[in-house]
């Protein structure tokens, strides 16, 4: 069985189906959003350091933004329902519903069994650079983050400023957990501004240096209330290494815009996913 058949050529000429079709997706209001978020006015904001993380706030229907403000720097962002943390981002679900990569428009969906959009992209300033010739895009929800215990696993390293430990070490502060109980709750992530995609040889996932440049920012609205946690990646653009004390790295920026009262019209947040969980019994 492990030699080619006869019909093999015939067998990889077999045209491909989309595993979940999103045409009939709920499709979010973005004239709607945009009107709202003309006339919001910033309310916090947080500087999250270089080869570390900070969390944030956003209250459902609010607005944040996160920016480049100094040199060209990839984030690792992780999102909660702020009054529920087992309810977390779900980046397996979301690449399966929208692909590798996402931008305006398209959402980042939360975990079972509440499966709802957590908060909708309505602003990408890099949405210009679409899908490059090596197969590479921005704003991913393949890799799963920077971590020691990979780095320890190929390196033998004992690095503590990864993006997970980052985002660990940002979550217990933020709520008090200690590091074990916090860890836990650190999920895979979205990658903000990183540039990636899979080899066409070898399908091993890869990066490139971020086309990301000071003054281009990703917006979101949330739809559901937030708790955010973002870390500003020991890789810089991550143009060569990931985990690294030498890699240049800077600071990112993520503001929190209120709408004014009335903007939103008779907006609600997206309801608890539909299904009965009776799973056959």
């Amino acid at each position: 069985m492990t030699t080619a058949p006869m019909d093999a050529a015939a067998r990889r000429a077999v045209k491909p189906v989309i595993c979940y079709p999103n045409n009939s997706l709920p499709k979010p209001d973005l004239d709607l959003y945009r009107t709202a978020r003309a006339g919001a006015q910033k309310i916090s904001e947080t500087l999250v350091e270089p080869r570390d993380a900070g969390c944030f706030e956003v209250p459902a229907g609010y607005f944040f933004r996160i920016s480049s403000v100094e040199g060209a720097q990839v984030g690792d962002l992780n999102l909660w329902n702020r009054d529920d943390l087992k309810e977390r981002f779900y980046s397996g679900k979301t690449r399966a519903l929208h692909g590798t990569h996402i931008t305006t428009g398209e959402r980042m969906w939360s975990s079972f069994p509440q499966m709802r959009p957590m908060a909708t992209i309505i602003e990408d300033s890099l949405g210009w650079y679409g899908m490059d010739e090596f197969g590479g895009s921005v704003h991913d929800v393949i890799g799963t983050r920077c971590d020691p215990y990979t780095g320890n696993l190929l390196a033998g390293s004992q690095y503590h400023h990864c993006c997970h430990s980052n985002l660990i070490r940002a979550l217990a502060d933020h709520t008090g957990m200690s590091l074990s109980e916090a860890e836990p709750y650190v999920h895979d992530v979205l990658n903000v501004f990183m540039c990636t995609g899979f080899t066409r040889d070898t399908g091993q996932y890869f990066m490139k240096a971020s086309p990301v440049r000071p003054g281009d920012y990703l917006e979101f609205f949330a739809e559901i209330p937030l708790l955010g946690a973002l870390s500003a990646c020991p890789g810089g653009d991550c143009s060569s290494e990931h985990s690294s004390d030498t890699a240049a790295c800077f600071p990112l920026l993520v503001e929190v815009f209120a709408p004014k009262e009335g903007a939103l019209e008779n907006w609600q947040s997206p309801a608890l996913n539909g299904y009965d969980q009776s799973h056959g019994r």
